[in-house]
Parts: structure tokens; sequence; C-alpha cells
């Protein structure tokens, strides 16, 4: 005879066949019936099929409940049956109703951030709006299954009771945390988003912009905060590259202003092809004296006055510096904004 049954929550207790006379006798009274010995027989031939089929010593709840079933469509108590059912499944949307998730999800939804602790557990997360519910709702299933699943369950009594605290426990098995974004290897060659393909930037403008959409296409696919650790040296390409086309696009400016000559664009490009080819060097900011000597001299080719030439070289430094100082200037400050405004 049957001894004990397995709860739903892994615990044994003592059988007791009248509580299942009691579940029968109430999906009888739903449907109509009123005959407890009746309901007190057939729970009675539960035990037995159950004591005679179950594949284990101590049977579920859950086996029990089929066997119930089953009993009571052999025996043609069809109506109770049905009645059996809808209060056997409305128990168990109670039940899931009151689990620790769903009352976590119930708070998430009605409460707002002011009332509810778990809505402004992440600062950069606003719990008050749509997705930021939705994210919470994923957030703390995740915990609950992380939990339940991985954890060993001393572990998960210790982490629930407040002895340890595993931080950022909704990711604990999806993704590494914290990332170090090189801007330097990744703008080399350009690089995809995963939606799109960028090419390399090419001014100090594109860097900044890129910048910001490295960091956000990342934090939108891996867990924990993005930094760059080389921001500086990473912009300073971009900065370079603007000086050279500044430089560049002022020297044709000067050429055909202040020098006269015609076709100033192709001849400023030729000067800049000359500087790479012959003398393997390209304009900078931190030019010296040696430097400025080699554009003079290519600037002889083109420019017959000497004192036109060293004011040529001035104006395109002078200018081009200016320009690519507020450039960087603006750069700049466009990163900042759009870190302080793009949603990620």
């Amino acid at each position: 005879m049957i001894q004990q049954i397995e709860k739903r929550d892994g615990r044994c207790v003592f059988f007791d066949v009248t509580k299942i006379a009691n579940a029968i006798y109430k999906a009888a009274e739903a449907s109509g019936g009123h005959d407890y010995q009746m309901s007190m027989r057939l729970a009675l031939d539960v035990a037995d099929y159950v004591d005679a089929n179950c594949p284990t010593s101590t049977p579920t709840v859950e086996y029990v409940q089929d066997a119930v079933e089953k009993i009571l469509v052999e025996s043609g108590h069809a109506r109770t049956a049905k009645a059996y059912i809808l209060y056997r499944n409305e128990r168990s949307r109670q039940r899931e109703m009151n689990t620790r998730l769903m009352k976590i999800y119930e708070d998430l939804t009605f409460q707002s951030a002011i009332e509810n602790d778990i809505k402004r557990e992440n600062a950069n997360i606003d719990g008050d709006t749509a997705m930021g519910t939705m994210l919470k709702y994923g957030s703390e299933g995740a915990k609950q299954f992380n939990e339940m699943f991985l954890l060993e369950p001393h572990i998960a009594k210790a982490h629930r009771e407040g002895d340890i605290h595993i931080h950022d426990f909704d990711f604990y098995t999806l993704t590494t945390t914290c990332t170090q974004i090189d801007l330097l290897k990744l703008f080399d060659g350009g690089f995809s988003t995963g939606h799109g393909f960028l090419r390399e930037p090419n001014d100090i403008m594109s860097y900044s912009a890129l910048a910001c959409i490295a960091i956000q296409s990342n934090q939108n696919d891996q867990h924990g905060g993005q930094s760059v650790p080389n921001f500086d040296y990473a912009m300073a390409k971009g900065v370079k590259k603007s000086y050279k086309k500044l430089y560049k696009s002022n020297l044709q400016k000067c050429m055909q202003l202040l020098c006269g000559l015609e076709d100033s664009e192709e001849k400023a490009e030729e000067v800049m092809e000359t500087f790479l080819k012959e003398y393997e060097y390209v304009p900078a900011l931190s030019d010296d004296d040696e430097k400025i000597e080699i554009q003079k001299k290519v600037l002889a080719d083109y420019i017959l006055d000497k004192g036109l030439i060293d004011k040529t070289v001035a104006f395109v430094r002078d200018t081009a510096e200016k320009e690519v100082d507020k450039q960087t200037y603006q750069a700049m400050e466009a990163f900042i904004h759009n870190l302080n405004t793009m949603h990620s």
C-alpha cells in the first residue's frame, strides 16, 4: 500500500486517500453530484491503481492526479472528470501566479519605479518605460533560471539569503562582461556592426561618429560597460587625416588666389603626391623646420617668387591648423553629445 507521496517541491509527505476523495467530491459537486461515499470509493480505486501501476515506490502528485482523471473517465463519470480537469488546471494556474517570479512580474507591471526597488536596480534603465519594464521581465526571469538550473543548492540559498552576492546574475551565462574596444584595430580597414559594413574613417568628424557607433553597437550586443583604452591615440589618426585634407584644400586656394596659378586643384594634388613619393612625407601638425623646408622646396617648382613661397607655406600651415583645431573641438562636442543622448 502507498505510504508517501512526492509533492511538487520535492518533499515527501504521508499519503492521505481522503484528500483524493475530497477533490473528487468537489468536482462532483460542480457538476451536480452530492454522493461523498461514491467519491471515497473512486478514491480507493485510484489508490489501488497507483499502487499497482506506479513505476516508483513513491508516486508524484501529478501521477496521482493523472490516475484520478483515468479512473473517473473509465468509471463513467465523464462530467465529474471534466470538472476535475478544470479544477486541476485552475489550481495549477493559481500556483503559477503565486510563484516568486510571477509576483515579481506583477510588481513590475503594476508598480512605478518609486514603489519598486527592482525597477531602480540599474541606473541606466528607465524602469517605467515599456522597454525598460520588458528588459526587467527578461532580467528577473534569467535570474530565476540561473538560480534553479545552474547554481548548487547551497550557493543559491546563500545568494538568495544575502550571505553572498552574485553581481549581474541575469547575465550569468550569456556573455563575457565589460569590454575594452581597440578603436585603432577596429577602424583599420573598416568594420561591421552586424547590420552593415562601415569604411575606415578619413577625418576627425568620422572618427568621432564611428567611435560612438562602435560603443553603441557593442553595448547592444554584449553585457557590461564599454570603454576605449586608447581613445586619444585613435582620434589622433583622425586629426592627422583631417589636417592633411585641410592642408591640401588651403594649398589649392592659396595657389589660385595668392599665386594666380591655373589648374590649382591638380597642382595641389601633384604637390601632395611629390611629398609622399619623393620624401615619404605627409604634412602634419608636428612638422619641424626640416619638414617645412621640404614644403618650400617642392613649391619652388610651381611658384618662382621665394617671398610668395614663404607666404604660401605660412598661410597654408596656419589656416590648416586653425581649421583642424576647430573641427576637432566640434568632433569632441558631438562625441560627448552622442554618448549622453544615444540609447543602448
